[in-house]
């Protein structure tokens, strides 16, 4: 890469900060509309753990795999190396499954197609390996965690569970995670083909990882929403008579 280029992808400290500043605020709105753990019925608690298991167990690995393929940093390959590194040689998903088995919420279909929809957004986008992007929104999702593993705790504590491994764990760990995310944020984004100067289209993954969480949260509203957006794509579909499957377009 020539320095021209290099000097024309440099981003100063000022522009990581802002995009700091900016998840700060998401996920600080996003804490503040969480609804008490002692006001949730025991189901609607239970809902809540087990559709945050159906994600996270199965996904964030994943997530992270897509990071590494995405990048071409060597700072951000490493610290993304070590993120996966203690997630498999720690068996975190284990941790998660011990967690949700103690809490007596194992998801169930329902759990399951609630969040699907915004699920495959997310995972569609990590697909189109957008280094800087999936950045951001890994930086994101790790402020996010460390501030909500107390109430995912309390959620369990309040279903009878003394199973805190998983959240004790992640309460700590992402906080030096997150910082080392946007140190390999800077890295990446003087190396990125793309343009760095598009603003919000860095917030894309932010905004999509977002819904994923409010729809954990919400549980059945949320699939209430996906059936509404199936059944509007479902009458779209032209009939076999003109060429198409008759099967609905899937999500």
């Amino acid at each position: 890469m020539t320095s021209e280029s290099s000097t024309r992808n440099s981003p100063d400290h000022s522009r990581i900060a802002s995009i700091q500043k900016q998840v700060d605020r998401v996920i600080d709105d996003l804490l503040a509309s969480l609804p008490k753990p002692d006001r949730l019925s025991a189901e609607e608690r239970r809902g809540i753990i087990a559709r945050y298991t159906a994600v996270l167990e199965g996904n964030f690995i994943y997530w992270m795999t897509g990071a590494w393929l995405a990048v071409r940093s060597d700072a951000a390959r490493a610290k993304i190396v070590e993120n996966l590194l203690e997630e498999v040689r720690d068996a975190h998903p284990l941790m998660m499954r011990k967690f949700a088995m103690a809490a007596g919420a194992l998801p169930t279909t329902a759990d399951t197609l609630a969040v699907h929809q915004s699920l495959t957004d997310m995972r569609l986008f990590i697909g189109r390996l957008s280094s800087v992007r999936i950045i951001v929104t890994m930086a994101f999702f790790e402020g996010l965690i460390q501030q909500f593993m107390p109430y995912l705790a309390e959620l369990a504590r309040l279903q009878g569970s003394s199973e805190m491994e998983y959240t004790d764990v992640h309460g700590v760990c992402d906080i030096g995670h997150t910082e080392e995310l946007y140190r390999a944020l800077d890295a990446e984004m003087k190396l990125a083909d793309e343009p760095i100067a598009a603003g919000n289209t860095f917030f894309e993954g932010v905004d999509l990882l977002r819904t994923l969480i409010e729809h954990i949260v919400t549980g059945p509203a949320a699939m209430a929403r996906a059936d509404k957006q199936y059944d509007a794509r479902a009458r779209h579909v032209p009939s076999p008579g003109i060429g198409a499957s008759a099967v609905p377009a899937q999500a």
